[in-house]
């Protein structure tokens, strides 16, 4: 029995549109979308753009990985190789942007004249993505086997060396 021309047109347009989503959410977390992000929030301060860097994005793949079964908002041991930012969001939605935005915000607690963060404030993510000598980025995102997201930027060579200014 051969489906009727209209069950077949249903199928074929729930099946592009199961793909255009799964695009779209990849396309949100692209390499270029972590580097979009982090080079914007670099240009608002005068820093030279970071490259992308393959085996940095290894690093943060794995670690990401590990992170999958528990999204556990945990920094990794790079033994000092890496700067990194991590991020945890319930629900499946976050994006690259969502996490360097995020991390950007902090700017707001941060006095770059004193280069110290506000009082029991967080500022570090943000200097972090704006360290002029952190030139190379690789970033990872996984979703949780529970629920959430989990997003890992790592950052080479590490800033954020007490007493020194990001830029």
């Amino acid at each position: 029995m051969r489906p009727s021309t209209q069950a077949c047109a249903f199928t074929f347009m729930t099946v592009g549109m199961f793909m255009m989503m799964i695009h779209t959410t990849h396309a949100q977390n692209s390499p270029q979308d972590f580097l979009d992000a982090h080079n914007a929030a670099r240009a608002q301060v005068g820093v030279g753009p970071m490259s992308w860097n393959d085996t940095v994005a290894a690093y943060a793949q794995d670690y990401a990985n590990q992170r999958a079964s528990d999204c556990a908002l945990e920094h990794s041991d790079s033994g000092g190789l890496y700067g990194e930012n991590t991020f945890k969001g319930s629900g499946s939605d976050w994006t690259a942007k969502d996490a360097v935005d995020l991390w950007v915000g902090e700017e707001k607690n941060y006095d770059y004249n004193s280069n110290t963060c506000a009082d029991g404030k967080m500022c570090g993510h943000y200097t972090q993505v704006v360290w002029a000598n952190s030139v190379e980025l690789g970033c990872a995102r996984v979703n949780c086997d529970g629920d959430g997201v989990f997003i890992t930027c790592h950052y080479s060579p590490p800033g954020n060396y007490v007493g020194e200014k990001p830029y």
